[in-house]
């Protein structure tokens, strides 16, 4: 049974900020695994990396948590689908610092194309010790027995073999080990389409060892087609529409055709197998047959024009053409072969493959520089390349890492990078080209009129203004001399309290107290409000303002929260019980996983609250009921549901503590003009949340995908980050 990819964070602690240095370190580990000394994050763990369909990054531009927060309603599918949130430190140029350090490459004067012969491309003898084909091969020419794929091989590159439990249901060719080096070399190429099933082949070319094609048919996938693929598969729908022949047929065939003793020769070749649900025992794969350091790869592109000196994937074409593809492989098995290794290494492909990204980049920039973008702007000229780390690295997919978005998000050619103009069109190439990728960066903008300065200031007070509103609650009437300490005491039951004050203005004394967690205000509401405090019958409401007449649907979708799933929140603690105590205290609460006691971030003494997480919510649901009314050293202990994560604990405490005018009730009239600007940007919000609902739903099963508002760090200040991540599941939501 296939192993499920899961996620997990130790992230209901106190929020603390996660780096940029951090998520680099998680998306380096998705993308490579154990490869690159690519190790484990410290923050997360991912489990059984090697069966990741692919990384997708979402990125946010300039936007921050605060725009999460302030438009929490509107990001429905972003707060329903991911278990996992952190704070992330703002960056002021966030694809740029995702890539890692760059370096500032100058091409001297190097050729628009070199070729095998050029002088540059002579490689020492002394130095073809080193080069990864001689280290692999040998020197001397060997038969093509040497150059098959040994059985651990087959399996360390995922080829489909005879009784693994991946291969149920698969088809053997029936041909045998008995293999020559005079064997028949066949070279396979399949096109295929994303169905409902993943990955169907719609297209089957076989060629013989003198390049004829012996087979070029269309497959009917047995799944409804997802996503045609058009522009690499070069199949449509209208193709498909009178195809009789499924996969069965092809299997069938394929067998006939292929003697006992046949090689088949392929580029990735493990993909076409697979999606063929066939099993053949002897392969050639060119994607390994010309190896590179550090696992990496070759495209078939490039090696056909660097080896043969044959265009293949032409873009005018539509689509890739499989029977090309497959004498293409076929041909450059047959040139190493016949050459041997030390000709190959000669030729430094290396070199060459430096040499066209260089050209790439002198191409890239005029194209790019126009788009009045940020990133190529703000970095000094020459345009940076990456240095062999995550960029280059990622090229152990055998592909580039795809970028999109409305800037020139990748000035180094070493990314498919597509400038687009609208979140529309990001999102159709993105539903097209990511599935085709191991590696996506797609950024979609609210547009340059809705990250200027001054709205940032606004809508951070404005965010602020509406958690202090959730946050204060008033009570009373009381008495005229009523005992404060008594009101003190049964409202910090329910609480750690921020502020508490008397309140004038009215016939009878009220109080007015702000709470430091939301969880709090709203258990003084549940609990308090018709109770008799202090020798009176008090009534218990928040303050009535614009910012907060739908504060019971926003507590209410707090509460269904997928992050705040099987956490609660419990009040009453005693300050002098330790986490220790407390770990004992609720040991026999059944399915307790995870027990945090939030401290003043100033002075590092906890609070009088803690939170509790629970395996599942049945269990957090049984807590509830068993921690109301309990009474722990003498003190009685209060509990709800959670509200608010960590990363967003953490965040209150700061705002609740900074420096800055509150000024609410002024601030709503300064910020009447913008109410049409601000319905305009909630519509746009809410279109952002839809398109990523649509692009992750799109995703294969076992994909991880993070979502970034990157924050906002600049000379008029700065806005922390917030991440959402999780792997999609069979039930199109992200696995713990």
């Amino acid at each position: 049974q296939e192993k499920l990819c899961r996620l997990s964070a130790a992230l209901l602690g106190e929020g603390s900020e996660i780096s940029q240095e951090q998520l680099y370190e998680l998306l380096k580990y998705a993308a490579l695994g154990k490869c690159h000394n690519a190790a484990q994050p410290s923050w997360c763990r991912i489990y059984h990396q090697s069966h990741l369909a692919g990384v997708v990054v979402v990125v946010l531009h300039e936007m921050s948590q605060l725009h999460f927060y302030r438009f929490y309603l509107q990001f429905k599918h972003l707060r329903k689908v991911f278990r996992h949130r952190f704070t992330l430190t703002p960056s002021a140029n966030f694809p740029v610092s995702l890539y890692g350090e760059t370096t500032n490459l100058k091409p001297q004067n190097t050729p628009q194309g070199l070729t095998p012969t050029s002088s540059e491309c002579i490689t020492k003898s002394s130095d073809l010790q080193c080069d990864p084909i001689i280290r692999r091969y040998g020197e001397k020419k060997q038969g093509l027995t040497s150059y098959t794929l040994t059985l651990e091989e087959q399996k360390k590159n995922d080829y489909p073999i005879e009784g693994s439990p991946g291969c149920k249901g698969y088809i053997s060719t029936e041909c045998d080990q008995q293999r020559t080096d005079s064997s028949p070399l066949f070279g396979l190429d399949c096109e295929m389409c994303l169905t409902a099933k993943g990955n169907e082949v719609t297209r089957v070319s076989l060629v013989d060892a003198r390049g004829q094609c012996l087979l070029n048919e269309l497959v009917k996938p047995e799944s409804t087609v997802v996503n045609y693929r058009t522009r690499f598969s070069g199949i449509t729908k209208k193709m498909l529409l009178p195809v009789k022949t499924r996969l069965s047929d092809i299997q069938t065939r394929l067998k006939k055709m292929l003697p006992h003793d046949a090689v088949l020769v392929g580029h990735s070749l493990n993909s076409d197998l697979q999606a063929l649900e066939m099993i053949h025992p002897s392969v050639i794969d060119t994607s390994l047959l010309f190896a590179r350091s550090e696992g990496r790869r070759f495209k078939l592109k490039f090696l056909a024009k660097a080896v043969l000196g044959k265009e293949i994937q032409c873009e005018q074409k539509l689509g890739h053409d499989p029977t090309e593809d497959a004498r293409a492989a076929l041909e450059l098995a047959q040139f190493f072969i016949e050459q041997g290794p030390t000709k190959v290494a000669e030729l430094n492909l290396e070199m060459l493959l430096t040499a066209e990204k260089l050209a790439e980049v002198s191409q890239n920039k005029a194209a790019l520089q126009p788009q009045g973008c940020g990133f190529q702007e703000q970095l000094n000229e020459p345009p940076p390349l990456s240095k062999p780390c995550f960029l280059d690295c990622l090229q152990v997919t055998g592909q580039k890492p795809l970028l999109l978005g409305r800037q020139g998000l990748d000035s180094s050619g070493l990314c498919q990078s597509n400038v687009s103009t609208s979140n529309k069109q990001i999102l159709q190439r993105a539903l097209e080209d990511v599935p085709l990728s191991k590696f996506s960066i797609i950024q979609f903008s609210l547009g340059p009129e809705y990250i200027a300065s001054h709205l940032h200031a606004g809508l951070y007070e404005k965010v602020r203004s509406k958690l202090t509103d959730m946050l204060t609650i008033y009570a009373g009437p009381f008495e005229e001399n009523f005992c404060m300490k008594s009101v003190k005491k049964e409202f910090g039951r329910c609480g750690p309290i921020q502020s508490l004050t008397v309140v004038t203005e009215t016939f009878q004394p009220y109080v007015c107290i702000q709470y430091e967690v939301l969880e709090a205000a709203q258990l003084a509401v549940e609990s308090l409000n018709g109770a008799e405090v202090a020798g009176s019958c008090i009534k218990v409401q928040r303050p009535v303002t614009a910012a907060t007449l739908d504060c019971n649907v926003l507590i209410k979708e707090l509460e269904l929260d997928v992050e705040n799933e099987g956490v609660i929140y419990v009040a009453g603690l005693k300050k002098s019980l330790t986490e220790t105590d407390l770990q004992e205290e609720f040991s026999q609460l059944k399915d307790l996983e995870t027990l945090f006691l939030p401290k003043d971030l100033q002075s590092g003494k906890h609070r009088s609250c803690c939170f509790l997480k629970f395996q599942n919510s049945q269990s957090a649901v049984d807590a509830l009921e068993a921690i109301n009314g309990w009474t722990t050293k003498g003190s009685e202990l209060r509990s709800r549901n959670a509200l608010a994560p960590g990363h967003l604990w953490r965040w209150i405490w700061q705002m609740n503590h900074s420096n800055g005018k509150q000024g609410k009730h002024i601030f709503y009239e300064k910020m009447e003009q913008l109410s049409d600007s601000e319905q305009d940007l909630r519509r746009k919000v809410k279109k952002l949340d839809h398109h990523i609902k649509k692009l992750y739903r799109s995703l294969q099963n076992n994909t991880l995908c993070v979502v970034l508002f990157p924050g906002v760090n600049s000379t008029h200040g700065s806005q922390s980050g917030l991440g959402l991540m999780g792997i999609k599941d069979d039930e199109g939501r992200s696995a713990c």
